[in-house]
């Protein structure tokens, strides 16, 4: 819970500054001014625009949650992959570091691609060549 907890705070960080920062643009205030509901604009305009960012840290977000906390698990004494990080690398036993950072890499990048294909799913306008 410790690990979902930081990787939950740092989505909400994100996305209430986004969502701040897009509140205040020049759309927003022409949106009111039409007379739509408050409801409709934050939430389908406001919010489908402030998912970009938040879409583009998921990857890291994923990838940072799978692979979990070093001083977490070796304080809670849990069995995860950094507390056996840790004890190949104080073994100096080269072959399993490597492989575990082998592991964190593959994570990393399918996070990465993850985050890419959902940011092209949710704005037609992007368009990889």
């Amino acid at each position: 819970m410790a690990v979902a907890f930081t990787g939950t705070a740092l989505i909400m960080r994100v996305t209430r500054n986004n969502m701040l920062e897009e509140l205040g643009k020049n759309y927003v205030v022409t949106l009111r001014a039409k007379g739509l509901p408050e409801r409709v604009i934050i939430w389908k305009h406001v919010f489908r625009n402030a998912l970009h960012p938040l879409v583009s840290i998921f990857g890291q977000v994923l990838a940072f949650l799978i692979n979990g906390f070093a001083i977490t698990s070796i304080v809670l004494n849990l069995p995860t992959i950094q507390t056996i990080y840790l004890q190949a690398t104080l073994r100096q036993d080269v072959f399993l570091a490597s492989t575990i950072l082998v592991m964190i890499a593959i994570t990393v990048v399918v996070g990465n691609l993850i985050s890419d294909v959902l940011l092209a799913w949710i704005d037609p306008r992007i368009r990889y060549e």
